[in-house]
């Protein structure tokens, strides 16, 4: 007896929803089992501007989604990184950029490389050996070309785009593969005896079955939470952020290649360029700031007039106890909750997706399969948690009681240990699994003020003269690599002007 399982029912739209149905249809077919979508019009998606970073790729590449079209679609724009603002203290900047920093050389990691000559006068910034982090400066953006051992062989990049447009376009995808949309709201979720989904019931009175449940509800969690009673693992005592206000603005120039992130004095602003509009938003806590104030300081920070009125959002850092309960799988935020400080939100998504597909159940859904899936995710969500927790506690800030009580913390085990390897001798270790690379941290690491007190003992393999020479001669490459780039608004004149 055929044991598959023969329909899927995803709940809720938006960007989760959508880039679930997208993926189900093209890689399970309708021959092989059902998708329906079920979402409703009454209820808003959190629909900002969005930022990615570059895995997001390979999710297009999946759909053979054309990136011209998309780009132009969803009014996007092309990312090379993330520049933090007042994190370290008022007045820094740095920015944490994709791809590779400097060079490798016998096997060592650049950055070792740099510690030791930055530190005995022989190097200038980090920026000026990275890429991206130059690239961003000058506003130039070019996808990579076959130019062998050149920088410009080898661009990471990401996206800015509209996530309403976003979700609008999947939805054409995935329809276009034989997913079906119903319109409607769910108010009743049926079980049976053994605790499993059974189906869910509309406002209009229509009853719908499936074997397997994606929630894709939202904060709310409809299906994992208030029918299965999942619970909740609170992350707030290290993330204490709790609400966010969110509005655009009009462009007062060409969008930057880069999201920007700019520390206030009880969290941060970010600034995301489209291609009409800027997305913006003030994540706050409202233990030391109220919305009124909180909204005050976003409007205050705007490039251009506001569009809209300000909408205020409300969650609580962390996520379910499991992801994956029973025959009901969850989905961006109905999954958990972190800041989109490092623009994860849509990555754990994308690799929800890809680890459903790894575990891909039958009708049996063996609990061995569940747990690892839940494993796995949960070890996903407790690094990022840790990267984003290292923006917060390493800072000289001492100007408000938020900043104070950040810096002070308790932090988690694993992140005081990658702390402590890098202040000592500008080590970083990772597992396999990790999402942020070793660059990432580096990056973030020096940005927000740790400065290694050594570094490795290998790169001492070159003289003074013989590591300058070297330096000079990567720096060079870089600049020059970039100058060869055109500016990102000419690329997209070029390539994807809506």
């Amino acid at each position: 007896m055929n044991n598959n399982i023969k329909k899927i029912l995803i709940v809720g739209g938006g960007t989760a929803g959508w880039m679930a149905a997208a993926a189900m249809g093209k890689l399970l077919k309708s021959r092989l089992c059902d998708i329906e979508l079920i979402e409703s019009e009454e209820i808003g998606t959190v629909g900002v501007g969005e930022a990615t970073i570059p895995q997001l790729q390979l999710f297009n590449k999946l759909l053979e989604i054309d990136e011209d079209e998309f780009v132009r679609e969803t009014s996007g724009s092309f990312k090379l990184g993330i520049q933090f603002v007042n994190w370290g203290e008022i007045g820094s900047s740095y920015i944490h950029a994709f791809g590779d920093v400097g060079k490798n050389m016998e096997g060592i990691p650049f950055y070792h490389y740099w510690l030791r000559a930055f530190n005995s006068g022989l190097a200038t910034h980090i920026d000026d050996y990275t890429l991206s982090s130059l690239a961003c400066h000058q506003e130039r953006f070019m996808r990579s070309v076959d130019a062998g051992n050149s920088p410009l062989s080898n661009i990471a990049y990401a996206y800015h785009f509209d996530a309403t447009k976003y979700a609008k376009y999947l939805r054409k995808y995935a329809e276009s593969k034989g997913v079906v949309r119903t319109e409607g709201k769910v108010v009743e979720t049926v079980l049976h005896d053994d605790g499993f989904i059974k189906g869910v019931r509309l406002e209009s009175g229509e009853f719908k079955e499936a074997d397997l449940f994606v929630d894709c509800s939202g904060f709310r969690g409809l299906l994992i939470e208030e029918a299965l009673k999942t619970g909740y693992e609170d992350w707030s005592h290290w993330l204490p952020c709790n609400a966010a206000v969110a509005v655009g603005c009009e462009s007062s120039g060409d969008p930057l290649p880069y999201t920007r992130a700019t520390a206030h004095s009880a969290g941060w602003q970010w600034r995301i360029p489209l291609q009409h509009r800027i997305g913006n938003g003030h994540v706050f806590c409202e233990k030391y700031m109220g919305e009124d104030e909180a909204t005050s300081i976003l409007l205050n920070n705007l490039d251009g007039a506001p569009i809209g009125t300000p909408r205020t959002l409300r969650f609580k850092t962390g996520h379910r106890k499991k992801f994956w309960n029973k025959n009901c799988v969850t989905l961006g935020l109905a999954s958990g909750f972190m800041e989109p400080l490092e623009s994860t939100s849509i990555h754990l998504v994308q690799t929800a997706l890809a680890k459903l597909f790894s575990f891909f159940p039958n009708k049996n859904f063996d609990e061995v399969d569940i747990d690892e899936y839940n494993r796995q995710t949960q070890f996903e969500y407790e690094r990022i948690r840790d990267f984003l927790i290292l923006h917060y506690c390493a800072t000289n800030r001492n100007d408000s009681e938020f900043w104070n009580y950040c810096r002070t913390m308790d932090l988690p085990e694993a992140l005081v240990q990658k702390m402590d390897q890098f202040k000592c001798n500008g080590r970083i270790f990772r597992h396999n699994y990790e999402l942020f690379s070793d660059l990432s941290w580096f990056e973030v690491m020096l940005g927000q003020g740790i400065m290694p007190s050594g570094y490795s003992p290998l790169v001492d393999v070159f003289s003074d003269e013989e590591l300058k020479r070297r330096m000079d001669s990567i720096k060079g490459v870089v600049q020059r690599s970039v100058e060869k780039m055109p500016k990102h608004q000419e690329f997209i004149n070029l390539h994807c002007k809506v």
